[in-house]
């Protein structure tokens, strides 16, 4: 498991320590520099998984699109220079990148693994010198999935891919329907079986959908002479299948979330940016509560959310005894405070306990609600 993430003059962060539980929530105001944590971490795995050889971190790939180096090094203190930095079974991984402010990709300008600190690297493999017998980090950020809030919206024919192409749902969805339909009798971690259904992939994504979409049902049916299949979907058993266009737009948008969660093996990682989309309030809280026993499976997560409901997902989880209260960690982000002296702190991270209650509510931190009702108290 990723422990911790570094950042140094990347994008908005001077410098960050992030630590990382098996879940972490990510909150704060926008343009605060939750999603930058997400895409250092994308940029790294479609490096790895895209450009296997590459001395240089590509900016530009699947999982993310980030410009070029002006967009990506933090314009105040970085100029032409950032560093990324892990924490992975208590070793310590960090790669410099250096690049002229108008490209698209920036080279590798010294690597640090296995206690040993490279410069000017000649040859990577999977960003990792060669020489050194050490790819468990690199096969990690391989098989991670990077789930946007941008997801692909219903369509009439879905693609199918070789697994070895499509390993993953993809970052917006896209091949979601491809990993359901060719896995379909994987088997699913124990942990995260439901009881009364098959313990394979395509029962147990049944089933989960039921959980948020009651009455809702599946079906994939291949296309004649085509690497290609239809979806139907329908919210009743009583009624027929549908185009996904004629069903609630959720379902579309919710099923990536599930077929990657439940596709995944231990040690796996999941980055997923507003898990709430298009969820209904009791929809959300019950997501909260899912992704905390996804996070108990052994499956390290980390999310981006908005919704407070999201949030007591998570603490009611934790207080039915889901997960331990340690594992879970939350860190609210801010602006960064460029007033002498520095000000407040860009991220701060109040606790959890046993109970779900949060031990510090730094302002801004999911108030909004009490901000607003406050302003009908004296009617």
């Amino acid at each position: 498991m990723i422990t911790r993430l570094d950042l140094r003059h990347f994008k908005c962060f001077r410098e960050l320590k992030l630590p990382l539980g098996s879940l972490t929530l990510l909150s704060g105001a926008n343009a605060s520099g939750k999603s930058s944590v997400l895409h250092a971490l994308g940029l790294l795995q479609q490096t790895i998984r895209e450009h296997e050889w590459s001395t240089r971190l590509i900016l530009n790939g699947v999982s993310a699109r980030l410009g070029v180096v002006s967009d990506v090094v933090d314009q105040v203190y970085g100029r032409r220079e950032c560093e990324i930095g892990l924490v992975y079974s208590d070793r310590e991984y960090r790669w410099r990148f250096r690049g002229e402010r108008s490209e698209m990709a920036m080279e590798v300008a010294s690597v640090r693994a296995k206690g040993e600190e490279i410069d000017e690297p000649k040859v990577l493999r999977r960003l990792m010198p060669v020489h050194i017998d050490d790819d468990r980090l690199a096969k990690h950020l391989e098989s991670l999935t990077y789930l946007t809030a941008e997801r692909m919206g219903p369509r009439e024919v879905y693609q199918l891919d070789d697994p070895q192409v499509a390993p993953v749902v993809g970052p917006t969805g896209e091949d979601a329907v491809s990993v359901l339909h060719l896995g379909r009798d994987e088997m699913v971690l124990p942990a995260l079986r439901l009881a009364g259904r098959p313990p394979t992939r395509w029962w147990q994504v049944t089933a989960r959908m039921e959980n948020f979409f009651p009455g809702c049902g599946l079906s994939i049916e291949a296309i004649p002479h085509a690497n290609a299949v239809t979806l139907g979907l329908r919210t009743s058993a009583s009624t027929e299948f549908h185009r996904p266009i004629n069903t609630g737009f959720g379902l579309t948008q919710i099923l990536p979330l599930i077929v990657a969660s439940i596709s995944a093996k231990e040690d796996d990682m999941l980055l997923i940016e507003n898990p709430e989309v298009h969820l209904h309030p009791a929809g959300q809280a019950a997501m909260g509560e899912y992704l905390v026993e996804v996070a108990a499976a052994g499956i390290q997560v980390l999310i981006e959310t908005h919704s407070d409901h999201i949030l007591n997902g998570v603490r009611r989880a934790v207080k039915n005894g889901v997960h331990p209260p340690d594992d879970v960690l939350l860190h609210f982000f801010r602006p960064r405070d460029e007033s002498e002296g520095g000000g407040r702190p860009q991220v701060e991270s109040p606790a959890i306990d046993a109970a779900g209650n949060v031990d510090a509510w730094p302002e801004g931190f999911f108030d909004q609600f009490d901000k607003d009702t406050s302003f009908f108290a004296g009617w």
